[in-house]
């Protein structure tokens, strides 16, 4: 009995170790890589990854490298979203949508998509309603462009190439060439900027929000119609915007003994 239950334990620790070094990559791994980080035979990896993929957490990408699927994406929104600092997090949202007038949120990249994680709305009659966990293309959004320009650049242009850049707003960006150079200046101005790009009469900015290695976790944004703010008027609120960035960056991976 006591062997069996080691044995059910190690197989669980080896399938949480396979999750853990898939979501921490920076590049996708593949089963050959997976055995040798983690030292697990090449037999067992190939059958637990089997059974991952079979429930749905991670997925084989074209290339045949292991990737994070669906299942293990809305593990990972549901834990962020329930953490124990969503107190805290919004009422850093809350106070910069008081500061700036307008609606504010935090979008996560998730493949070809942002996803809005969360935001805080002002009372304005006039509203660009987004609801949280809506999702929008990286090619018209100005946190896509900033998620696009933080990319490496072979990654980036692949990433480009086979996006379908259709039309959404009068000024969205069509072309492949001229995507890459907006990601590009995103990433040199580290500002990622919408200029009715996904809504017809809407203004968007957004800055990142770095982990504490210094890597892009997700995006804050501002938007606002135009009616209200232009572009110009929307960037005056950048300092105020990277000042509540930075606030949200130091929640992620804190220990929670901190938080008491």
């Amino acid at each position: 009995m006591t062997s069996k239950r080691r044995e059910k334990g190690s197989s669980i620790a080896r399938v949480l170790e396979i999750i853990e070094a898939v979501s921490k990559a920076e590049r996708p791994l593949s089963p050959a890589d997976l055995s040798l980080l983690l030292d697990i035979p090449k037999p067992s990896i190939h059958r637990l990854l089997q059974q991952l993929e079979a429930d749905g957490y991670l997925q084989t990408n074209m290339r045949g490298l292991i990737v994070p699927a669906d299942r293990l994406h809305n593990i990972a929104l549901g834990v962020l979203y329930t953490s124990r600092f969503k107190a805290l997090r919004k009422a850093i949202l809350k106070k910069l949508a008081a500061q700036v007038g307008e609606t504010c949120g935090i979008s996560i990249p998730d493949g070809i998509e942002m996803i809005y994680y969360d935001r805080e709305q002002t009372n304005w009659p006039l509203q660009v309603h987004l609801p949280i966990g809506s999702h929008t293309p990286v090619s018209c959004s100005a946190s896509g462009k900033l998620y696009l320009g933080s990319l490496p650049p072979d990654r980036r242009q692949s990433i480009i190439k086979n996006l379908p850049l259709d039309q959404r707003a009068r000024n969205t960006i069509t072309s492949a060439e001229a995507l890459e150079a907006a990601a590009i200046e995103s990433a040199e101005q580290d500002l990622g900027v919408d200029n009715e790009e996904l809504v017809d009469g809407m203004v968007a900015i957004s800055v990142p929000i770095r982990d504490k290695t210094g890597k892009l976790f997700a995006c804050l944004f501002i938007h606002a119609p135009i009616i209200r703010k232009n572009l110009e008027e929307l960037k005056e609120f950048e300092p105020l915007l990277r000042s509540a960035a930075e606030e949200l960056g130091q929640l992620i991976g804190t220990d929670s003994d901190n938080d008491k």
